[in-house]
């Protein structure tokens, strides 16, 4: 099964904007890892079937988790819910296309919709949304469960960038959340559309990182003394 990932980039000309806003070119140069959640956004075969590029972060997101874990941080795995089509989202997508966008999350519990390469452990939290974004008021279960952890910080990983998980880092962002995107945790259908929300998020709403710098985030933030 081919598994691919994105060449992904932010242009020379945005890193220097925002070297000139703030200083700096990262937004955040330390996480609290106990304060930390790694959203995995829609990770359910749907998704990963067909798209080679959503099979390529699987190894980064499981290595996010892993190192967020072992630093007392969170996993949230974030799946569809399974619900009848709106008459909008017919009328928009047709008929067939928006009953499969419908029965996207897949059958049984949250843990069992997911990609089969991963693992719910104790802790890890699990929740569905009904709307593209994970914060969308009223439209998923995931905002309370973060709250009542303290969570200040968000790594958004998943599927699709531009839309799902795009979605969520904006809403995150506007709700006051600390937000980084994982420029090789998220996937689309082209590097293009990839790219672009990668630019979009750096631009106006958190910041991005390959996987390799977020975990020496981790690893650094779990040293700290409490």
């Amino acid at each position: 099964m081919e598994a691919l990932l994105h060449d992904w980039h932010i242009e020379a000309r945005e890193y220097a904007r925002q070297e000139d806003r703030r200083g700096r070119r990262h937004a955040y140069g330390r996480i609290d890892p106990v304060r930390t959640a790694l959203l995995v956004i829609d990770m359910v075969p749907f998704f990963l079937t067909e798209l080679p590029y959503t099979r390529g972060i699987v190894p980064n997101i499981s290595r996010l988790a892993d190192a967020l874990r072992a630093a007392g941080g969170t996993v949230a795995w974030v799946v569809p819910t399974n619900s009848a089509p709106t008459v909008a989202s017919t009328e928009f997508y047709g008929e067939r296309v928006a009953t499969m966008y419908a029965a996207s999350g897949g059958e049984g519990s949250l843990a069992e919709r997911l990609w089969h390469e991963f693992r719910v452990h104790e802790g890890d939290v699990l929740a569905e949304k009904s709307a593209t974004s994970a914060f969308f008021p009223g439209r998923s279960t995931l905002p309370p469960m973060l709250e009542a952890r303290g969570i200040d910080t968000v790594l958004v990983t998943g599927t699709l960038s531009n839309i799902c998980c795009e979605s969520t880092a904006r809403d995150a962002s506007t709700l006051g959340l600390r937000v980084i995107m994982v420029a090789d945790g998220n996937a689309a259908r082209r590097d293009q559309d990839h790219n672009a929300a990668l630019y979009n998020v750096y631009r106006s709403f958190g910041d991005v990182r390959p996987t390799d710098e977020v975990l020496d985030l981790i690893r650094a933030g779990a040293t700290v003394p409490a």
